[in-house]
C-alpha cells in the first residue's frame, strides 16, 4: 500500500537559508521538490560531473568484485592524487598500447616472408645484388612470374604468392612491391610480448591501486552526493518578497507528523501543513508486509504509482510467485532454489538478504506446484513407486472439452490468465470509481459484467447447473444490461451518438486485445513443458551411458556413475539456469502488459527520497 502522506511549505529568510538547510538534513524525513529555481552554477556543474565519472569508476571496481574492500588508512590518498595517479597509469598504458600496435603491423608486414635476417640481405647487396620483395595472385605469379630464373618463390598464402627478385641489373616487375622492417620477424615477436607484458603488468598496478583506494573513493562520493544534493535543493527555493524569503516544497510520511512539527515550532521559518490530496503530485513510499515487500523491485521496475492511484505490488506479488513456478514447474528444481537461496544468504551483503528470500519464497512455490505437477528432476512422479493416495493429487493427464482433448496444464494457465485480467479490470473499475465517482466507472463495471457474468453463466450451464432457459435467459439479461453500460451510460454528460462510437471502439479493443491476452499465458504452460521435457533428455542420456570395461568391471561401473552423474548436474544445472531465466522474462511481461494495461496502471509516480545524510539512507 502507498503511505499517507502530508505537504509541507516553509517560507525561510535568506539569512537562515542555509543553516535551515542543513537542519532538514539531519531530521533526515522531509522529501523536498527539488524544482529547480535557478541555473545552476559552474561549481555544481562541475561536481555534477565529477561525480558521475566517480560512479563510474566505482562500478568499475565493483565488477572486479572487490567492492567489500576498505581502504588502508595508511595508504588513502586524497581523491586530486587518485585521480593524477590513475590518469598517469592509464596514459602509461595507452602509450604502450600504440607502441605494440605498431610492433604488431611490423610483424603482419612479415607473414609469407616467415623470418630471416635482414642483415643478410644488405650484405647481398653490398655484393652488387639487387633484392626486391613481391607479391601477387597465385594465377598471376604462375603466368608470369613462375619461369623467370630470376624469380624465387617464398611462400603461398590466402591465393597470393609470396616472392623475391634477385638479380644483377635493375628489374622491375609488374606486381605489388613489399616493404619489410629492417628487423627480424623473431626480434618483433620479443618486443610485443614484452611490451603485452608491460601493459598487463600497468593493470595489475591499476586494479590493485583502485582496490586499495576503493573506501577513499566511497567516502569521497558520498561527501560529493551529499553537495549535489545540497546545492539542488538549495537552487529549489523559490525567491519572494524581493529575494528576501525563500519557499519550499517538501513531503512526510504522516507517521512522521508529530517529530517534524515539533522540529518546525522551533526552528527559523514560517510552515504549513496539510494532508496531500489525490491532485496533489506527492511522492510515492510503499508500505507492505515482509512477502509483498520482496516484490516491490517489480513494481520500481515499471514505475511507482501517482499518489492517487493504488499499490500493485499486492496482487504482482502472489501472481508473480505462481507464474514462475508455474514456468519452472519441477519440485527439484524449487529444492534447488531453496538451497541455493540459504546458501547465498550467508554470503551476500544485508542489503541483499531480501533477494535471497525472494528466491527461497519462489524454490518453495516451485516446489509446491512442481509436487502437484508430478515433476522432480525431470523424472514424471507417476511413474514411480508412489502410493495411490499421493498419486490422486498429481494434477496430470488431459482434460476433454467439446469433445476434444487438452492438457490439464494448459487449460489451467489460460484459467489463470483469465482470473488475472478479470483481477486487473475490477481494480481498474475500483480505482476509476473511487477517484472520479461511479458514473465515470459505468463502462468498466459494465465490461466486468459482461465477462464475469458471461463466464459464470457458461460454466454453470455446461455442467448443467442450470436449464438452458435460464442460461438463454442469464445471458440475455446479462448481455441488455452490460450493454446500457457500454454503449449509452459510458458518459452520462456526451451526445448519445459519440456514446455508441465509443462504445463501439471499445469493444473492438476489448475484442482485438483480450484474446490476445488471454492466450499470452498459454506460455506459462509451454515453458514449464519445455523444462520438463528438457529434463527429462538429460536424465535419459545420463542414464544411457554404459561404459563397460571387461578386464576390470568394478571400475568400468564406477565409471559409468562418475559420467552418469556428471551428465546429470551438468545439464540440469544448465535447465535450471534457463528455467529460471524465462520463468523471470516471462511473468515481468505478463504483469507489465497484460496485468498493467487492463488495469489502467501508468507507472509515472516519483519516489519517496527524504532529505538526509546518505549513510542515513
Amino acid at each position: 500500500m502507498i503511505s499517507k502522506m502530508n505537504k509541507l511549505d516553509f517560507l525561510v529568510y535568506h539569512k537562515d537559508y542555509n543553516d535551515f538547510l542543513e537542519q532538514l538534513r539531519s531530521l533526515g524525513v522531509i522529501h523536498i521538490s527539488t524544482k529547480q529555481q535557478g541555473t545552476p552554477d559552474k561549481d555544481l556543474q562541475a561536481d555534477l560531473q565529477e561525480l558521475q565519472n566517480l560512479k563510474s569508476l566505482l562500478h568499475e571496481i565493483d565488477l572486479i568484485g572487490e567492492k567489500d574492500l576498505p581502504a588502508d588508512a595508511s595508504v588513502a590518498d586524497s581523491y586530486s592524487d587518485i585521480v593524477k595517479k590513475l590518469q598517469t597509469l592509464d596514459e602509461t598504458k595507452q602509450a604502450l598500447v600504440k607502441q605494440k600496435a605498431e610492433v604488431l603491423k611490423d610483424i603482419t608486414a612479415f607473414e609469407g616472408w616467415g623470418d630471416f635476417d635482414p642483415q643478410l640481405i644488405d650484405k647481398l647487396k653490398e655484393e652488387g645484388w639487387n633484392i626486391a620483395f613481391y607479391t601477387c595472385p597465385d594465377k598471376q605469379f604462375a603466368d608470369t612470374f613462375a619461369t623467370n630464373p630470376h624469380i624465387i618463390e617464398i611462400s603461398k598464402s590466402k591465393g597470393r604468392t609470396y616472392f623475391i627478385s634477385c638479380t644483377k641489373e635493375q628489374l622491375t616487375l609488374e606486381a605489388e612491391t613489399v616493404h619489410l622492417p629492417h628487423t627480424r620477424l623473431s626480434v618483433l615477436e620479443c618486443e610485443a610480448s614484452e611490451l603485452e607484458n608491460k601493459i598487463q603488468t600497468i593493470e595489475e598496478e591499476t586494479v590493485r591501486y583502485k582496490k586499495q583506494q576503493y573506501g577513499a573513493l566511497k567516502k569521497h562520493s558520498t561527501h560529493l552526493q551529499e553537495r549535489v544534493e545540497l546545492q539542488q535543493v538549495r537552487l529549489s527555493g523559490e525567491k519572494l518578497a524581493e529575494n528576501s524569503v525563500l519557499l519550499l516544497e517538501g513531503w512526510i510520511p504522516a507517521e512522521h507528523k508529530e517529530e517534524v512539527t515539533r522540529f518546525l515550532e522551533n526552528a527559523q521559518c514560517y510552515y504549513e501543513i496539510r494532508m496531500a490530496t489525490r491532485e496533489d503530485n506527492a511522492p510515492i513510499r510503499l508500505r507492505n508486509n515482509a512477502f509483498t515487500r520482496m516484490y516491490e523491485g517489480i513494481t520500481k521496475m515499471y514505475g511507482m504509482p501517482d499518489y492517487g492511484e493504488f499499490d500493485p505490488t499486492p496482487i504482482v506479488a502472489p501472481f508473480f510467485t505462481l507464474f514462475f513456478a508455474f514456468c519452472v514447474g519441477d519440485a527439484g528444481y524449487g529444492i534447488a532454489l531453496i538451497l541455493l537461496g540459504f546458501y547465498l544468504k550467508q554470503k551476500v551483503k544485508p542489503d541483499m538478504k531480501g533477494m535471497m528470500n525472494l528466491i527461497i519464497t519462489l524454490g518453495i512455490a516451485t516446489t509446491v506446484l512442481g509436487a502437484i505437477f508430478g515433476t522432480f528432476f525431470g523424472a514424471n512422479l507417476l511413474d514411480w513407486d508412489l502410493p495411490d493416495g499421493i498419486k490422486q493429487y498429481i494434477f496430470a493427464g488431459k482434460v476433454e472439452f467439446g469433445g476434444t482433448e487438452y492438457d490439464k496444464s494448459m487449460v489451467l494457465a489460460l484459467i489463470i490468465g483469465v482470473i488475472h485480467i478479470l483481477v486487473a479490470m475490477t481494480i481498474k473499475a475500483i480505482v476509476a470509481t473511487v477517484r472520479y465517482g461511479f458514473t465515470s466507472a459505468i463502462s468498466d463495471w459494465s465490461w466486468l459484467l459482461l465477462l464475469v457474468g458471461f463466464i459464470a453463466v457458461g460454466g454453470l450451464s455446461s455442467i448443467e447447473a442450470i436449464t438452458p432457459v435460464m442460461s438463454k435467459w442469464a445471458f440475455i439479461v446479462i448481455g441488455s444490461v452490460a450493454g446500457l453500460g457500454i454503449f449509452i451510460l459510458n458518459d452520462i454528460r456526451g451526445n448519445i451518438l459519440l456514446n455508441i462510437g465509443s462504445g463501439l471502439w471499445g469493444t473492438y479493443n476489448i475484442a482485438t486485445g483480450l484474446l490476445g491476452d488471454i492466450l499470452s499465458y498459454i506460455r506459462l504452460f509451454a515453458l514449464g513443458l519445455s523444462g520438463a521435457m528438457l529434463g527429462g533428455v538429460f536424465n535419459q542420456m545420463a542414464f544411457m551411458i554404459n561404459v563397460q570395461i571387461d578386464s576390470v568391471p568394478i571400475l568400468g561401473d564406477i565409471l559409468t556413475w562418475i559420467f552418469c552423474g556428471l551428465v546429470l548436474v551438468a545439464g540440469h544445472t544448465l535447465n535450471i539456469a534457463m528455467s529460471c531465466l524465462s520463468a523471470f522474462v516471462h511473468p515481468i511481461r505478463l504483469t507489465f502488459v497484460e496485468y498493467f494495461k487492463n488495469v489502467g496502471y501508468g507507472g509515472k509516480g516519483e519516489i519517496y527520497k527524504p532529505f538526509s545524510k546518505i549513510e542515513n539512507k
